[in-house]
């Protein structure tokens, strides 16, 4: 279990003290441990892994922080800043339909996923607060399940439970008691930390590799931007994705896209045309091509290629725009802050860096990369669209799921 201090992580001391206090002040003693989870950002592979594809994603420097004290009574109490608090009876870890898309679900979920693995489990009482935007395309669920299972690893487990296996789980809460069909990709970004390249062939036993690449030191930052979309009633467009590339693979005789090829789909179009439609065809034929630009990617990476890097990162907000199709909703045609942040951003860069949509799509951020030269004029630009406070300017976070020690 990777641990860390306040100094490794570059954390704001007052924003624990005043942790400490909330905890305090809700359950009328001292904590006596501390942990912390980031949240992520996709660099390449968007929408593959839930089709066992390949992605480049990172930690960034937000995160969610947990104040946690344990208990012997069987009760899993979580209180978030500024909402309800959450019990949890360890004797009750089944579905509850009523809790899906909660946190609730979230944390009875990893609960379960440990328990079904032969992990400890316990009661503990927890007071957190996040700085990762919800809605952001950061993955702030993903964050939150991954700190429930590293609080549960550092409290019962004497950490000994691989960050792989965490995020894992994490997926399964999000999936069977959140109810969102999500891939692997958000939970082990978070879990595992820094910058890594995974492959998602085997997703029991991904294979991942650290990348080192200092961003800044090529004269570029990472900036997301917030379209301040919403989320709402989009589920059925987030699921029609997975739903609609494995239907390709279906209709070719396999589970998923990763166990066919481009070639094949193109030897079949007409009757994969006929059966799935044209959008299921082009959403197949950009995870191939995705999974490509994440190897090519990872090649530039090591290679300190920045221009192939960006023309990369260029090539993969293209192929999401048209063939992915997840910058708009088709039911919200009035709502494209998405589009507009692209056209504004790409304006402002002038051919300069690079720019694509962030996360799941249809509503929320948008990435850049942005020459530092350029990056006061790209902020003020942004927020002159979006609202004081829309873009925000991240570090890569080396760290995934922490105990936080002294």
């Amino acid at each position: 279990m990777q641990k860390a201090t306040l100094k490794d992580l570059n954390a704001d001391v007052k924003r624990f003290e005043e942790l400490k206090e909330m905890f305090r002040q809700q359950y009328s003693k001292e904590p006596t441990r501390f942990f912390s989870a980031p949240g992520r950002t996709e660099v390449c592979g968007n929408h593959t892994d839930h089709n066992r594809g390949k992605v480049m994603a990172a930690a960034v420097n937000l995160d969610v922080i947990a104040a946690v004290v344990m208990t012997d009574d069987g009760i899993v109490s979580v209180k978030s800043e500024g909402y309800p608090e959450d019990v949890i009876n360890l004797n009750d870890l089944s579905v509850h339909e009523e809790e899906k898309n909660t946190s609730a679900a979230l944390i009875r979920g990893v609960l379960n996923g440990f328990k079904i693995k032969g992990r400890k489990i316990g009661g503990f009482r927890a007071y957190t607060r996040s700085n990762v935007l919800k809605g952001s395309g950061l993955s702030s669920s993903a964050a939150f399940e991954v700190l429930i299972g590293t609080v549960l690893n550092g409290l019962y487990n004497g950490g000994g439970i691989s960050a792989v296996e965490i995020a894992q789980t994490a997926q399964y809460s999000e999936n069977v008691y959140f109810g969102k069909p999500s891939g692997l990709m958000d939970q082990m970004a978070s879990s595992v930390g820094g910058f890594t390249e995974i492959d998602f062939e085997d997703p029991e036993k991904p294979i991942i590799e650290a990348v080192s690449f200092d961003l800044s030191a090529s004269g570029f930052r990472l900036c997301i931007i917030d379209t301040k979309g919403s989320h709402a009633d989009l589920t059925p467009d987030y699921a029609a994705i997975p739903g609609e590339m494995k239907e390709i693979a279906k209709l070719l005789g396999k589970e998923y896209l990763r166990e066919t090829s481009r070639d094949e789909v193109m030897k079949n179009i007409s009757v994969l045309r006929e059966k799935a439609g044209d959008r299921a065809v082009l959403r197949a034929l950009h995870f191939f091509g995705e999974n490509l630009r994440v190897a090519k990617l990872a090649e530039a990476v090591k290679a300190g290629n920045i221009s192939e890097f960006l023309d990369i990162i260029k090539s993969s907000g293209d192929s999401s725009y048209k063939y992915l199709q997840n910058v708009y909703s088709s039911s919200h045609p009035t709502e494209q802050g998405v589009s507009l942040a692209l056209y504004a951003a790409s304006e402002i860069l002038g051919g300069e860096g690079a720019c694509r949509v962030h996360g799941g799509g249809f509503a929320g951020t948008v990435q850049a990369f942005v020459p530092e030269k350029r990056l006061g004029e790209f902020v003020k630009g942004m927020e002159e669209i979006f609202g004081e406070g829309s873009c925000h300017v991240l570090d890569i976070r080396p760290y995934g799921g922490v105990e936080i020690v002294r």
